[in-house]
């Protein structure tokens, strides 16, 4: 049974966050379980989330929760192992509104770190506002 994969030693990085206003935008609301709070990304062409993980990983799913008119309209799931360079685990095509949507991993290799792209921004600007994001899958063996 897959079970969340991020824990308080996984390391996130985002590409930006909105007025660099981390205080009220920062990355680590996308994983307090509020839904009062997001990352906000600042405007641009293709923002991304990577974390890396403190043991090694195999993905089976995927949570992310937009608001809508700041969702991706295509995204890309990319991982690697520590020191390597990463590579396509899966692309998923999220829908443009307010709902928690599950993307399913096929497959997926085992990973030490993974980096979520989103593409083709619903907004004008290219912002991504994010609610929540949540990793399922198991510990590699």
């Amino acid at each position: 049974m897959a079970s969340s994969l991020l824990c308080s030693e996984t390391q996130s990085r985002v590409s930006s966050v909105l007025n660099r206003d981390v205080k009220q935008y920062g990355k680590k609301f996308m994983f307090d379980c509020n839904e009062e709070t997001c990352w906000n990304s600042d405007q641009g062409e293709c923002q991304w989330v990577s974390l890396e993980f403190p043991n090694s990983v195999r993905v089976s799913e995927l949570k992310v929760q937009f608001q809508g008119g700041f969702s991706a309209k295509t995204c890309r799931l990319e991982g690697c192992l520590k020191d390597k360079d990463f590579t396509v685990l899966s692309h998923f095509y999220p829908e443009d509104n307010n709902s928690l949507q599950s993307f399913p991993i096929q497959e997926a290799p085992v990973v030490d770190k993974v980096k979520i792209m989103f593409e083709n921004s619903a907004d004008f600007f290219g912002r991504i506002i994010v609610y929540s994001l949540d990793v399922l899958g198991g510990k590699a063996s």
